[in-house]
């Protein structure tokens, strides 16, 4: 259940970090959930670093941290895959 979990939050980290990011993104779907699996795991691993991994509560600091890391890695995912498929971003 963790990874189904897991892809949801990637996928709903990775749409959010799309629709922050200026212009159109040219990643596909399933790069998209990736990269906001992967934007997860640093948010975390920063919220552990800074002491705010667990609270009482929602925690939002975390939570923010996650949706700052989806979005790196989705900016960083999609001038990679422009770069790989020989178009230019727009």
């Amino acid at each position: 259940m963790s990874w189904l979990w897991a892809i949801i939050v990637g996928l709903i980290l990775g749409l959010l970090a799309k629709a922050i990011l200026p212009g159109k993104q040219q990643i596909p779907i399933w790069l998209t959930v990736i990269c906001g699996i992967i934007g997860s795991i640093i948010g975390n691993s920063v919220a552990s670093g800074i002491g705010v991994e667990d609270t009482k509560g929602i925690d939002w600091i975390r939570h923010v941290l996650q949706l700052a890391g989806a979005v790196l890695v989705v900016w960083i995912g999609d001038m990679f895959w422009a770069k790989v498929k020989g178009r230019p971003r727009t």
